[in-house]
């Protein structure tokens, strides 16, 4: 093979090379970009921060500006009505659905929310199995689920999703969010009081 060649070919192999890396480089920050503000809101609302990641994971693919079908914003596809009742509970009277495309505010009402639906199903053996279907389907459709051992046992729970859609996102977060649990503290020694400040009205990008 001629020189040129030779070093024509070095050269496409190397700008293969760096761009993979800056891809993996730009991942790997895409992905961690949020932890802190993810362990906060999760500590804050009792739920493990590396199931919120793991709802933000499919939910958003970690995009801060995503913006759902039917109006769902941000970070977890936060709704207008869920995230009132967040701003409700603290007494935001500022509120205004655009602030769920800062971070910060749509992972409090997003994990808000989901800690809230968790509740309900506190006699189960998983609840957030349960509650990832309320935050997916609705109520209503995991009431008409929760027949026979599917009341309070989440395997056959998931198996007794009639939408398709639904039950392949419970089983990915669930699968999902043992992969993120190394990329945050034990929770046991986390406080709220370690978490950044959230403000009251908090600014949109």
């Amino acid at each position: 093979m001629r020189p040129h060649l030779i070093i024509a070919a070095l050269l496409l192999v190397l700008a293969l090379a760096a761009g993979w890396v800056l891809r993996w480089r730009w991942v790997d920050w895409q992905t961690h970009q949020h932890d802190p503000l993810i362990l906060a809101a999760a500590t804050q609302h009792g739920l493990p921060p590396q199931l919120v990641k793991a709802v933000v994971w499919r939910e958003s693919r970690f995009r801060a500006s995503a913006i759902g079908s039917k109006g769902e914003l941000g970070l977890m596809q936060v709704t207008g009505d869920a995230a009132q009742e967040w701003a409700d509970a603290r007494r935001d009277r500022g509120f205004l659905p655009r602030h769920l495309l800062h971070p910060g505010t749509n992972l409090h009402a997003g994990s808000f929310y989901l800690a809230k639906v968790a509740r309900r199903y506190a006699a189960t053996d998983v609840p957030h199995a349960f509650a990832l279907a309320d935050y997916n389907a609705g109520r209503a459709n995991v009431l008409r689920w929760m027949k026979g051992p599917a009341r309070t046992n989440a395997q056959a729970f998931i198996q007794s999703i009639t939408f398709p859609g639904t039950r392949e996102y419970v089983r990915a977060i669930l699968q999902q969010a043992p992969s993120y649990q190394g990329d945050f503290p034990n929770p046991s020694a986390s406080t709220t009081s370690d978490a950044p400040a959230l403000p009251r009205h908090a600014q949109s990008r």
